[in-house]
This record gives C-alpha cells, structure tokens and sequence, in this order.
C-alpha cells in the first residue's frame, strides 16, 4: 500500500531534494556540491565571512563548513584571508574563479527555478510564492531557541 504524504516538512524536502539533485546534475562539471554552491553564493553575495557566519548563514555544523572552505581552497573556488578587524580571525573570500562562473551558475539557478514551476499557471506560482514568504515569515518569530537540527512536521 502506498500512502501519500502531504505533511509540509516532508514535500518541502522533497521539492528541495528534486531541485538540488537537478541543479547538481547541470553543475556537475565544475566539481561543486549543491552545498558548496550555497557556500560560494552566500560570500558572493554578502561578502567575505568567518567560517563561523558561514556555518550560521547555511544552517550547518562549523566543522562541516571547515571541511567544505577546504576542499574549495584546494580547488581554486575561494580562499582564506586575515580578517580585517580580528587578527586571530580569517575570512572565506571567493577568488577570481568563482566570480567568473558565478554568471553560468545563476542562469542555472534560474533555469532549474523555471522548470519546477513549468506546470504552474502565473497565478500559481505567485501564489505559491506568497505563501512560502508567509510561511517564513510565520516561523521566524517561533521557536528561536530550537537545536538548528529539529525536523519540522516530518
């Protein structure tokens, strides 16, 4: 017996998990995860960040953003530099490399977003992004002090 899941925790993840592995799948000659492309655009567009800020931002563990900025290192994506205002400190700063393929990479990034949505009408993918909006909005005020782990109506 099958049994639909319609619990909103479970569908997000899996429209998340269909949009990352098909953006992996158009990526995939750069040698990025989907998780070090969010790395990479979070210091594109924010700017160079501690390790620390990096794991907050992504939601992640810090060893889990040590191990990732290392394997970028190594690859020429981004590099570790003195923080400006804390010697003790370094911040991840992408290199020449990344801002020259970060154009491809957000054409991707539109076109994956186009084609989970191609079946939507106009109307519903305002609606449906209104309602996501909403649902952020909802649940940022709640339950700040929850482990960054928890699982949500899963």
């Amino acid at each position: 017996m099958t049994e639909k899941n319609d619990r909103l925790g479970a569908l997000l993840r899996d429209a998340y998990q269909g949009i990352t592995r098909r953006f992996a799948l158009r990526t995939q000659t750069y040698g990025l995860s989907p998780t070090q492309w969010r790395l990479l655009g979070q210091v594109l567009k924010t700017g160079p960040k501690t390790q620390a800020a990096l794991a907050e931002a992504l939601d992640v563990e810090p060893i889990s953003v040590s191990r990732l900025v290392d394997r970028m290192v190594q690859a020429g994506w981004v590099q570790r530099e003195a923080h400006p205002q804390d010697r003790r400190a370094r911040v991840i700063v992408p290199t020449a490399k990344a801002e020259a393929a970060a154009p491809d990479v957000l054409q991707v990034v539109d076109e994956v977003s186009e084609a989970a949505m191609a079946s939507l009408s106009r109307t519903e993918r305002d609606d449906l992004i209104r309602m996501l909006r909403q649902i952020i909005e909802t649940l940022g005020g709640l339950d700040a002090n929850a482990p960054k782990d928890e699982r949500v109506d899963e």
